[in-house]
């Protein structure tokens, strides 16, 4: 199949990206960071998370964001709701968009959230349900699809099932999220072909991490099959949990960069994004993950 045309990237950066970062950053900050993406032509800036602050710190202070940021027509402000409790702190803080995270391996299942993979489907069911009720859009999330740091290698099979309990609770997209980042585009592939027979592939997005340096390989791979939706971080904000000292989340300018080189439209401002990822890594003190970021910094230097 050819490239697609268009690319939406969806920016996780403010949510996924900042969760993981151990340095702290304060409400005001975070609230600058999604509105200085909101005018890069982003369409989705994923703006926080309510789950419990004793477990992620980091987003205590996820409501007050919701109240702080200036909404920018046009852009969706998804927020993750892992459960009944977290749904209702998203409706009062007026979302219009919330994200259920599921896994397709068990055992990253029980250790994440305590739940067996049947288990935390049911739990999303009346979430979704509700959401929907009260007009609010639902995009599915799947952890390890190609990989686990307790089971090893997921099989297609595995995802492509858990996709399609996703899309039955009336998920309109569902991003299929390498955690760990082990994945090569060959399995990326066989995985979203797997996936794709459930869920139509406008429907699929994908989730890379870099850990191993696989992240825009296994995106190009994905994108020769269609899927025209892709995760990315500003700046590569957010570490790896699960491998000491790795990378996360690709960065959002690696991304653009390759996108724009490969022809395909993204309608996102590459030097605004430049200018939002070194406001949050110099808040983080450290230089952007991004290696194009990182480039063109070098010959800015020189």
């Amino acid at each position: 199949m050819a490239l697609p045309e268009f690319v939406k990237i969806v920016e996780v950066g403010p949510r996924d990206g900042l969760q993981n970062e151990k340095a702290p950053v304060t409400t005001a900050q975070k609230i600058d960071l999604i509105d200085r993406l909101s005018q890069t032509g982003l369409q989705s800036v994923e703006a926080a998370a309510f789950v419990s602050p004793k477990w992620v710190p980091q987003m205590a202070d996820s409501a007050d964001v919701m109240a702080g940021i200036s909404r920018k027509p046009g852009v969706s402000y998804p927020v993750l709701t892992p459960n009944m409790k977290g749904l209702e702190g998203a409706l009062a803080a007026d979302a219009k968009e919330v994200a259920i995270f599921g896994a397709a391996s068990e055992s990253f299942s029980k250790r994440n959230i305590n739940k067996s993979i049947a288990e935390s489907l049911e739990t999303f069911q009346p979430v979704a349900a509700r959401a929907l009720a009260e007009n609010v859009r639902v995009r599915g999330y799947i952890s390890c699809v190609l990989g686990c740091p307790y089971e090893g290698k997921v099989m297609p099979e595995a995802v492509a099932e858990v996709a399609r309990a996703l899309k039955a609770m009336g998920c309109y997209e569902i991003s299929l999220g390498d955690t760990i980042g082990v994945g090569t585009p060959s399995e990326a592939r066989k995985m979203v072909e797997a996936v794709a027979a459930h869920v139509p592939i406008e429907e699929v997005a994908v989730h890379f991490h870099d850990t191993y340096g696989q992240a825009l390989a296994n995106l190009y791979a994905c994108l020769e099959l269609g899927v025209a939706v892709a995760d990315s971080s500003v700046a590569g904000l957010g570490g790896c949990p699960y491998a000491k000292g790795a990378t996360g989340n690709v960065a959002t300018e690696d991304v653009l960069y390759l996108l724009r080189g490969s022809g395909i439209e993204t309608g996102v401002d590459f030097d605004a994004v430049m200018q939002a990822g070194r406001y949050i890594s110099n808040i983080l003190g450290r230089p952007p993950v991004s290696r194009v970021h990182r480039a063109l910094m070098a010959k800015e230097a020189a």
